[in-house]
């Protein structure tokens, strides 16, 4: 039996686990910490906030890794990261411009949604197809 190529390894790993919403929830946070170190005529809060400016964002990548790392423990990563990301709104530049914000809270959505071991759309498509098709031949 021929050992899969790194292709399908990566792929087989990536099915297992909520990839796409933790890769956002990472991207979103990692877009808020870039945009703290934008020159300070584009930086809207500087001053006591600025330590969760930069520690929310930090956590929100954190989860994001976690995720893909620990999919066990999504619902509690994907919850924080949900608080995380609308906390950044005030705390870091509008949540990086909005675009981090965004990222973060689809990444977390996606993560609360996704279920593991479920099938595939294609497969419960066919599958129901297959059934059809043996009723309307039983009822024929």
């Amino acid at each position: 039996m021929p050992r899969p190529g790194p292709r399908a390894a990566f792929r087989d790993w990536r099915f297992r686990r909520p990839f796409w919403g933790g890769l956002l929830l990472t991207l979103g946070g990692a877009e808020i910490l870039l945009t703290e170190k934008a020159s300070l005529k584009v930086v809207l809060h500087i001053g006591m906030q600025g330590l969760a400016g930069y520690l929310l964002p930090t956590l929100m990548v954190l989860c994001g890794l976690l995720t893909l790392f620990n999919p066990a423990q999504r619902l509690f990563y994907s919850l924080t990261g949900i608080l995380l990301s609308l906390g950044t709104w005030v705390t870091s530049n509008m949540g990086g411009f909005f675009l981090g914000l965004l990222l973060g809270a689809t990444g977390s959505c996606l993560v609360f949604g996704w279920l593991p071991d479920q099938e595939s759309r294609r497969a419960r498509r066919q599958r129901r197809r297959q059934a059809r098709g043996r009723a309307r031949a039983a009822g024929t």
